[in-house]
């Protein structure tokens, strides 16, 4: 895997943000409707208010950025002493080159002292997220069918290891 572009700037989302957040999750799911056949995942119809809504909230997110470019986000949401980790996508030409793996480094470090552990889940069919999630140290918890053509890997990490 090549390294980050010393040109890729993490930094938090700001709510002018939502409607390049909307574009680029929507390019990057994009490979996941097509590996389940499902046009219709939630990354995919969420609305731009739903993505402004998540940012008036306490939850943190950030986005990558390649100069004036957005080519990568994370979201963590919090509930109690865990934190929900979602949304992470890197706009497909952008792929494979440790965007994904710096935003969650990067969100990592911004919920440290504001969560317990980190709890996060894919689908079973995405072998490069499974890969991703597990060398940051995130362990299967469970899995759980949720359609005949998905079952979502819950995954969880302990803050502080």
């Amino acid at each position: 895997m090549a390294e980050v572009s010393e040109q890729i700037r993490i930094e938090r989302a700001e709510p002018g943000d939502a409607g390049e957040l909307l574009t680029a999750q929507r390019a990057a799911y994009l490979a996941e409707a097509q590996l389940y056949g499902d046009p219709f995942i939630p990354p995919l119809v969420e609305s731009l208010e739903q993505i402004r809504k998540v940012m008036s909230t306490d939850a943190v997110v950030l986005k990558a950025m390649h100069g004036p470019r957005l080519v990568g986000a994370v979201r963590a949401q919090f509930s109690d002493h865990t934190c929900l980790i979602g949304r992470l996508v890197v706009v497909p030409d952008q792929q494979g080159l440790g965007i994904g793996t710096s935003l969650m480094r990067a969100v990592e470090q911004a919920i440290t002292g504001r969560a317990e552990s980190c709890v996060l889940f894919t689908g079973h069919l995405s072998a490069g997220n499974l890969r991703l999630y597990r060398r940051l140290g995130f362990t299967e918890t469970h899995r759980e069918r949720v359609a005949a053509h998905l079952t979502l890997v819950h995954m969880r990490k302990k803050l502080g290891c």
